[in-house]
């Protein structure tokens, strides 16, 4: 019984994709086993597989309690959005205020807040990433100003708007949301003395840097600005003046460029500008006891990860990732493209256009995985852009391939049972995965997986287009650019760097890598920067203790401010919660210093201990300066350089009204929410859309009754009959009513314009209604808009008679209206059916109401007469009586029509 009973709790742990599960106590009798107590966790990330046998689960509040509104606002606002947006309150009487781009920036912000002492000063935790738009983004900043505004404090309060060196995100995009939220709150962050404090770098960070400094001067309010040339947690210790305030540099004038490193910052401070090097393999075992105990290792035993002739399929269609990865090729000098094919399922096979340099190449893409594979058999790496919910099977596919060694798996929030199903696998058939949850890895001068390094001038800034001395290895993914711009910054630059991923189960760990560097000869220093949670930190002291790893290594844990909170805190990563005190960052840093890591005091230091142990590595000649190589240059793609406004083009169109680039939709200026919330209906829009004026109620009500009276005057005419002709032929319904459509002109519904112009053109020239009757006879013309096939004075069209009586009863003024009705006691004298018809009428009550409703000039009056605005009203309206007649034939399931012989007179000449 106790077996049975094991065996299927076990397999309903699986099934339900629990992650800790305990009975304690456990009762047995003869006949029945008994729970008394039970506690367990379950994978959320695998809600997408177990909705249904979960039912409804509510997840416990994070830190323990309900949340606040604008912590609840918040997680609306990202459950709603393909951007990360978190918040939570940790006091809202707090003097120090954050709104940080990226999870582990976010993490390293509150640790530095802490570690300089302001731990009982930091209000908040969050992070805003994932490329969020202008509107999210001021959404968010919004939240933050209104919580700081609440209450004052007597010494003023800080707003740190930091983050690390962004990937994909316009950083001058995001600040805009920003900006317009600090113009909404100028006056209160004036009343409460709030300082700004901006450090941020990434793709088109200059313009928003210029963007942050000109809205301080405008506002008047305090504003840092810093770049990447300021180490990322400095503005911390500036704000609790712990360290001063630099004397600002002078801002680049542009926005982005892609020239050499030195012409986007000032290299003067950097350690590589007075020792530019790169390693050498000669130097001596004891030159290198000095700082470490090196292992001597030959080049043939070495097993890199990466080469310059590396080759790669990517999963997905990611065309800017691996356009990225192209230009990062080219600007390495390598011979050929790293990326040989694309995996996308969803389409046939095809081939994909890219810029190799400034040539055009084609990458085929594949709707097989087998196709690639064996068309390709010299790609040895596979980068997995496969969503959360695909990237299982996938990867799984992919290991059933010999030929491949490295997989990257970009997606976060894989189930953990899935992933360790695909490590299992993985380590069997000996290959490295990198992820999930990762950006990925890059090695200078051979390869880059997907959007590692971020864009081109980033990569040029901190020189990763040749090898470095200094190997890296980070859990967090955004964190990587960062590390690439302290290590450039403070050594020779990057030799290889891998982010293993944020999830809980990284396929491959730190001490694998860790060990990769210390086989590879040309890497003469490593950097860790592990996190709070997990053990994978002790594997790496003990291999320090054992030996195993010998090279200088600088670590540092994030997570350090885990200490200040009481219950168990999930920061940014699956992986980064402590489940005991060995597990806390703190721990982890004093356990790496002890076994002999170079260990800071704070994030904040870590540039200077890099630059500390890279110094003493040169002065005992460990790595040898050598000249730095100029790369080759990549030109700028066309839709960036137009994102950032280097470059203009003549528009190939133009409008005026309507705009959909934004957040919402916009009608002449005017936003869609708007137009619904005030009922302006479908008179309102035509306003909008057609004449670019909110015309008055009148107006518009006038608008949608000529709509009702043209929508349709039974089968028998042209439009109606093409349209029913072309129904019953099976046509679609778009053909059905454009053949209906086409009957349109001036024999038929197209009068409106013809009479507004010649009634306004005779009214306007002084001519009486009976010298304009006779003008038009003497010229052999038709009066538009005068004469019915059916309705006559004697048997009026009601539809007339409805739009003159709303005409005269709301109009300012109706003059042509009344010239025409005078015209038409004309003609009708002379045959009762020459009444004004409804095209007629439409057409003059309408020149009445641009020119006398105050909203146009007279030129514009007569614009949208001349451009046929007015015809535009008819062929509107009658569209949806030709869409009822296709409708109707559809649902009568009419057939195909043929006109009967005694419709037809044949009149064939007797004899040719």
């Amino acid at each position: 019984m106790l077996t049975s009973f094991i065996t299927n709790l076990f397999e309903t742990y699986m099934d339900l994709h629990f992650t800790y599960l305990e009975i304690n106590p456990l009762v047995i009798t003869e006949d029945r086993i008994y729970i008394l107590d039970l506690a367990s966790k379950i994978d959320q990330t695998a809600e997408f597989l177990c909705k249904s046998k979960w039912g409804d689960i509510e997840f416990p509040p994070p830190f323990g309690r309900d949340a606040f509104p604008e912590e609840a606002y918040i997680a609306d606002l990202d459950s709603k959005s393909g951007a990360s947006l978190k918040l939570t309150i940790l006091n809202p009487k707090g003097r120090i205020w954050t709104m940080v781009a990226g999870g582990g920036a976010s993490v390293i912000y509150s640790d530095t807040i802490c570690d300089l002492g302001g731990a009982s000063e930091l209000a908040n935790y969050g992070e805003y990433s994932g490329a969020p738009s202008e509107q999210q983004t001021y959404e968010y900043a919004k939240t933050i100003l209104n919580l700081m505004t609440k209450e004052k404090n007597e010494e003023g309060k800080v707003l740190l708007i930091g983050g690390g060196i962004a990937n994909f995100t316009n950083v001058a995009a995001t600040f805009k949301g920003i900006v317009k939220a600090l113009h909404e709150f100028s006056t209160k962050i004036i009343e409460h003395n709030i300082t700004v404090y901006v450090r941020r770098a990434g793709p088109n960070y200059q313009e928003g840097l210029r963007i942050m400094r000109e809205v301080g001067k405008s506002l008047n309010i305090p504003i840092h600005v810093f770049g990447p040339e300021t180490h990322m947690t400095a503005i911390v210790g500036m704000a609790l003046q712990k360290r001063e305030i630099p004397v600002p540099s002078k801002p680049s004038m542009t926005t982005a460029n892609f020239l050499l490193p030195n012409s986007s910052y000032d290299t003067s401070e950097t350690v590589e500008q007075k020792n530019r090097s790169s390693s050498t393999s000669g130097e001596t075992v004891s030159k290198q006891k000095e700082v470490g105990d090196f292992v001597s290792i030959t080049k043939e035993d070495v097993k890199p990860l990466f080469n310059e002739k590396t080759k790669c399929i990517v999963w997905g269609m990611q065309n800017k990732a691996v356009q990225g990865m192209l230009d990062f090729d080219h600007v390495c000098s390598r011979n050929e493209p790293s990326v040989v094919a694309m995996i996308y399922p969803f389409t046939g096979d095809h081939k994909q256009k890219f810029y190799w340099g400034h040539r055009e190449i084609l990458i085929p893409c594949y709707k097989n995985m087998a196709d690639a594979m064996k068309k390709h058999p010299d790609a040895d790496v596979l980068i997995n852009f496969a969503s959360l919910r695909s990237a299982y099977e996938s990867t799984m596919e992919t290991l059933s391939y010999s030929q491949i060694r490295c997989i990257a798996i970009i997606a976060e929030g894989i189930p953990e049972q899935l992933t360790r199903r695909m490590i299992k696998l993985a380590n069997q058939k000996n290959v490295v995965i990198i992820g999930p949850a990762t950006v990925g890895a890059l090695k200078p001068g051979c390869f880059k997986i997907g959007n590692t390094g971020g864009m081109l001038d980033n990569i040029l800034m901190s020189k990763l287009y040749r090898p470095g001395s200094v190997a890296y290895v980070s859990r967090s993914g955004g964190m990587s650019n960062e590390l690439n711009n302290i290590i450039s910054r403070n050594s020779n630059g990057v030799y290889e760097g891998v982010a293993i991923g944020g999830d809980r189960y990284p396929g491959s760990t730190f001490l694998d890598h860790i060990l990769r560097y210390e086989n590879e000869p040309e890497v003469k220093m490593i950097v860790l920067l592990g996190e709070v949670g997990g053990t994978e930190e002790y594997k790496i002291i003990d291999g320090i203790k054992s030996k195993r790893i010998t090279k200088p290594m600088v670590a540092w844990c994030i997570g350090t401010c885990a200490k200040m909170f009481t219950s168990e805190v999930q920061f940014g990563h699956a992986g980064s919660c402590a489940n005991g005190d060995a597990e806390q960052a703190t721990s982890k840093n004093a356990a790496l210093k002890v076994a002999g890591a170079y260990v800071p005091n704070s994030f904040d230091d870590l540039g200077d201990v890099i630059k500390d142990v890279y110094e003493k590595l040169v002065e005992q000649n460990v790595i040898v300066p050598n000249a730095e190589p100029v790369p080759p240059t990549v030109p700028m793609d066309y839709d960036w350089a137009r994102e950032l406004g280097l470059i203009r083009k003549p528009a190939s169109f133009m409008s005026s009204i309507c705009d959909d680039r934004g957040q919402e939709l916009l009608y002449a200026g005017m936003p869609i929410t708007e137009v619904i919330k005030e009922e302006m209906g479908i008179g309102g829009v035509l306003s909008l859309l057609w004449f670019r004026k909110r015309l008055p109620k009148y107006a518009t009500k006038y608008l949608e009754m000529c709509l009702m009276v043209t929508a349709d005057h039974g089968p028998a005419v042209s439009g109606a009959h093409n349209t029913i002709v072309a129904a019953r032929a099976g046509k679609d319904l778009v053909s059905s009513l454009a053949s209906g459509l086409l009957t349109i002109g001036e024999r038929f519904g197209g009068a409106l314009d013809g009479a507004a112009k010649q009634f306004s053109e005779a009214y306007d020239a002084g001519l009486s209604p009976m010298d304009f009757v006779n003008k038009m006879r003497k010229e052999g013309k038709l009066i538009m808009g005068i004469g019915h096939r059916v309705k006559s004075v004697n048997n009026p069209d009601m539809r007339v008679i409805l739009l003159k009586q709303f005409a005269t009863e709301n109009f300012p003024m109706t003059p042509l209206l009344n010239y025409a009705l005078e015209v038409e006691k004309i003609t009708t004298s002379k045959k009762p059916n020459l009444i004004l018809n409804v095209d007629g009428a439409i057409g003059v009550s309408m020149v009445d109401l641009l020119r006398n409703s105050g909203c146009f000039t007279l030129e514009e009056a007569t614009e949208f007469v001349e451009v046929g605005a007015l015809n535009g009203i008819f062929v509107l309206g009658r569209s949806m009586g030709f869409i009822g007649h296709f409708l109707d034939q559809k649902r009568l399931k009419q057939g195909l029509y043929r006109v009967n012989y005694d419709d037809i007179s044949y009149v064939l000449p007797d004899k040719i």
